[in-house]
């Protein structure tokens, strides 16, 4: 719900002059306040909040791709390659966009992108991390997992794997990071897969965990407070949790879009705007069907998935509008790429929404079917058979 505070004595002749000072004040499904912080994008309810992560790697936007995304939302992230072919390195290319998005709305939030498990070249920080140019680097080099068996470092498909467990990665990672920020002029960062390679050294889980969140506070404190700091799959990760302004649910595959997990995420929704945190609940219509998967895989990008992606749309719009909270964002397609949904018109995401009424309805116990209201739109899904209708008053 979205009430407007004016200060005592306002009366009609100043409600318009006032409009610049208002409080608005955004109720959680429980009831209670959701709290933004001043780095924080502005939010609304009066279509589907969106969020764009956009990228490629051969060119900069075109002034009406720009548009076209920033007509959409106010809050966005530029991939981690992007541009990188036309200008050089990818914080270059994140700095041009990010100044043309400010140019035409300078209250835009845009975020740069980096990974802390993969070592992408694509960056001039991150240049040297290749098979031809590493053994010229031994400080660098020191920083990659080896294969204990064959004594080679770790990568996959020639991409090196950083090793959290080193102090000294930890250190040039996050000011290597926080440098990024600053280079490419971002609101803050977009940190991918936080996992340390866990699976490959499950006797040190704990300490994998424990110097992940290590990291990621010390990234927090480098950046500083008013700049966001988004992390992938971050929700209910003790040790990353404290550190972050916002968490992804970023559904990469079935699984992830399982009955049983869409319910558990609903629930991290609402525990991340109690605790103050921004959602992005991300779907990408690619991890629905194998054989969609496979085509993405093998490069289509086309006509397929663009197709899936509209007749799908209503469903996964509803999972989001169902765990929905303050501060929640809606992000659609088929993959990150600039040709995989973020300049696809939606018009259904246009549409006017209004505030949730309340939390969602649990048709039957232990059933999985949902409903919730909203100002403008009925809810109703189902996730154990995938359907759903969004009802628009």
């Amino acid at each position: 719900m979205a009430i407007l505070v004016l200060s005592c004595g306002t009366s009609k002749k100043n409600v318009s002059s006032n409009l610049t000072n208002k409080k608005v004040q955004f109720l959680i499904s429980d009831g209670s306040e959701f709290i933004p912080h001043n780095s924080y994008p502005s939010f609304n309810w009066e279509v589907t909040p969106q969020y764009c992560m956009f990228g490629d790697g051969t060119r900069l936007l075109s002034s009406k791709e720009v548009k076209t995304i920033a007509a959409k939302t106010n809050f966005i992230c530029i991939e981690k390659h992007h541009a990188h072919r036309a200008v050089g390195y990818a914080e270059i290319g994140a700095k041009k966009e990010i100044a043309a998005f400010k140019a035409l709305n300078p209250e835009i939030k845009a975020l740069y992108y980096f990974n802390s498990a993969y070592a992408w070249p694509f960056t001039s920080y991150n240049e040297n991390f290749t098979r031809s140019k590493i053994d010229d680097y031994p400080e660098l080099k020191k920083f990659i997992l080896v294969d204990k068996e064959t004594g080679e470092l770790k990568h996959r498909r020639n991409t090196f794997c950083f090793d959290v467990l080193n102090p000294d990665f930890r250190a040039w990672w996050v000011k290597t990071v926080a440098q990024g920020v600053i280079d490419s002029g971002a609101d803050g960062v977009f940190i991918d897969q936080m996992h340390g390679f866990v699976w490959l050294r499950n006797s040190q889980k704990k300490e994998v965990e424990k110097a992940m969140g290590m990291m990621m506070m010390n990234l927090k404190k480098a950046i500083g407070p008013e700049k966001i700091l988004l992390g992938n799959n971050a929700s209910g990760v003790k040790d990353v949790f404290p550190a972050i302004d916002a968490a992804m649910f970023e559904h990469y595959n079935s699984k992830k879009l399982s009955k049983e997990n869409l319910l558990k995420e609903w629930g991290y929704m609402l525990a991340n705007a109690k605790a103050g945190k921004m959602s992005i609940f991300r779907i990408g219509v690619e991890a629905e069907k194998e054989e969609a998967s496979q085509t993405l895989i093998k490069g289509s990008r086309g006509a397929s998935l663009k197709g899936l992606s509209k007749e799908r749309l209503e469903y996964y719009q509803a999972c989001y509008l169902i765990g929905a909270q303050p501060y929640s964002y809606f992000q659609y397609g088929w993959g990150w790429r600039l040709n995989t949904g973020p300049l696809v018109d939606y018009p259904e995401l246009m549409k006017p929404l209004g505030a949730p009424k309340g939390a969602y309805n649990r048709v039957v116990d232990n059933g999985w079917e949902f409903t919730r209201e909203f100002e403008h739109a009925s809810v109703w899904v189902n996730t154990e058979i995938q359907e759903a209708k969004i009802t628009w008053k």
